[in-house]
């Protein structure tokens, strides 16, 4: 099983407390980015097609995936690595400020096709780089199935309707889409995650996904409607816990087709939920986007079964 992900990467700069004379932190970040770390971090096969400069913040961010057993690989070479100015409320909730362009204009590595594709965030919607990232994934869907997280970024994302339109574009091409609700709240004021969620299948995954944050998240086919609970635990911040859930659902369903995801029953699904959940969970528990590795995973999985009375 061999996973190609198809995005960003992004410097998260956390500034340092005023006055305090210390350095800012810089973080490896960039949602697809993070899911390919998450997935390398659980032992996966996984290449990530990006954009990085050879510049600090380039070599910082390629260190880090590379650790994880990431491939690299750089389809264009941008003036510097986008950054983002990272924010944390009281609650460890993050919001950031971004300096990036993606023009990304190499296509996926030469070698045998992967079978599974991840697609998201800003490198699916932002001009002109997307239109490689679209051409790539519906090039590749003939033998590899395909996810897609939105991960809105309200600043990136241009006009609200044509920002929608290029949104449901990619989810067309996906077997599987995972959101936020502040994602849905964006993309469709005043409507219920269910009724995004159904309107979602219609044009073609098999499942999707809903995270609410402390409140949980939902599993939505055309048969089922399944919710879970998140895991109780004390958050440090919320940077890169969507994008741990993302790497844990992949993770979970490696190997199954097209026809084994629209076959998901109410049961497998609900333990989808909780094992995502579990990574997401491990995940804001400690500062930056640093997902579980498999142990970790497995480890927390397991406490967290045992306090709710459940097997893990």
């Amino acid at each position: 099983m061999s996973f190609l992900v198809i995005g960003e990467c992004v410097a998260d700069i956390v500034p340092a407390p005023a006055g305090s004379g210390a350095a800012d932190r810089v973080h490896p970040g960039g949602s697809p980015a993070n899911v390919a770390y998450g997935l390398g971090r659980l032992g996966r096969d996984v290449t990530l097609l990006t954009q990085l400069a050879d510049d600090p913040a380039g070599r910082l961010i390629e260190a880090h995936l590379t650790g994880a057993g990431v491939r690299v690989e750089v389809g264009d070479v941008p003036v510097r690595t986008p950054s983002a100015v990272v924010g944390l409320d009281a609650r460890g909730q993050a919001s950031y400020t971004f300096d990036i362009a993606w023009t990304l204009m190499g296509g996926a590595p030469a070698g045998p096709a992967p079978t599974h594709v991840h697609i998201g965030s800003i490198a699916a919607v932002t001009a002109p780089g997307a239109a490689t990232v679209l051409a790539e994934t519906e090039r590749l869907r003939e033998r590899a199935t395909v996810s897609y997280d939105p991960n809105v970024r309200p600043e990136l994302m241009g006009e609200h309707d044509e920002a929608v339109a290029r949104v449901e574009r990619c989810v067309a091409l996906s077997d599987l889409v995972k959101a936020s609700d502040e994602d849905l709240a964006w993309l469709y004021p005043d409507e219920e995650p269910h009724t995004v969620a159904a309107r979602w299948l219609a044009l073609g995954p098999a499942v999707v996904l809903v995270t609410r944050g402390a409140a949980g998240s939902l599993a939505l086919t055309r048969h089922h409607t399944v919710a879970a609970e998140a895991p109780r635990v004390d958050v440090v911040d919320t940077v890169g816990a969507g994008d741990s859930f993302m790497s844990a659902v992949l993770d979970t369903l490696a190997g199954r087709g097209r026809d084994a995801l629209r076959g998901l029953g109410a049961e497998y699904l609900a333990g989808l939920l909780r094992r995502a959940g579990t990574a997401a969970a491990v995940t804001v528990s400690r500062a930056g986007a640093q997902p579980p590795d498999r142990s970790e995973l497995d480890a927390a999985g397991k406490e967290f079964a045992v306090r709710s009375g459940r097997v893990w």
